[in-house]
């Protein structure tokens, strides 16, 4: 157990420092803007690792709305949102939200951070950890998030989960 944590927390504190220029997926986040309905608002796309893509300029209102901090739980899959990112479990792999975790007015969210494979097995100390940047996109309705996990620099798409605020994970660990 102590191994996983010691484990955990190295990636996590590796993958905050190996952040680089991220991939942009222009299409998605055209989209995205296109379906505000905020009149007066215009949004802007921000290429920094320390702000929330969904950050909007122009308005009064720019209807963002924190995300709320604590466990989602989902079939393989446990998110624990903080007030400064996310801390992410699946059954053979871990990752990290980077950025506050907050969504627009209408629930989306399209965030940065990383995504680390794990493997079976007994994990060895000059082990590199195979860590890859990563886009968090989604959609929160109440206490349910639809949350899609895709490694931006190799384009593979790790998957689409269903979670709910509060409800204890499902995720079994690969040994």
């Amino acid at each position: 157990m102590l191994i996983g944590f010691s484990k955990i927390a190295t990636v996590w504190l590796a993958s905050s420092l190996m952040l680089a220029a991220l991939a942009r997926d222009c299409d998605h986040q055209k989209s995205v803007n296109a379906g505000a309905n905020n009149a007066g608002v215009q949004t802007v796309n921000v290429n920094t690792q320390d702000k929330n893509i969904n950050a909007r300029q122009g308005g009064v209102d720019a209807k963002m709305d924190n995300v709320k901090t604590g466990t989602w739980g989902g079939q393989h899959i446990s998110l624990e949102v903080t007030a400064e990112g996310a801390q992410v479990e699946y059954d053979c792999a871990h990752g990290t939200v980077d950025q506050k975790f907050v969504a627009d007015a209408e629930g989306r969210f399209d965030l940065r951070g990383t995504h680390v494979r794990e493997h079976g097995g007994p994990v060895r100390r000059d082990e590199t950890p195979d860590s890859h940047p990563a886009r968090y996109t989604g959609r929160i309705k109440g206490d349910t998030m639809t949350l899609t996990v895709t490694e931006t620099d190799t384009n593979e798409s790790v998957g689409t989960f269903t979670l709910a605020f509060g409800q204890p994970p499902r995720v079994m660990k690969c040994r």
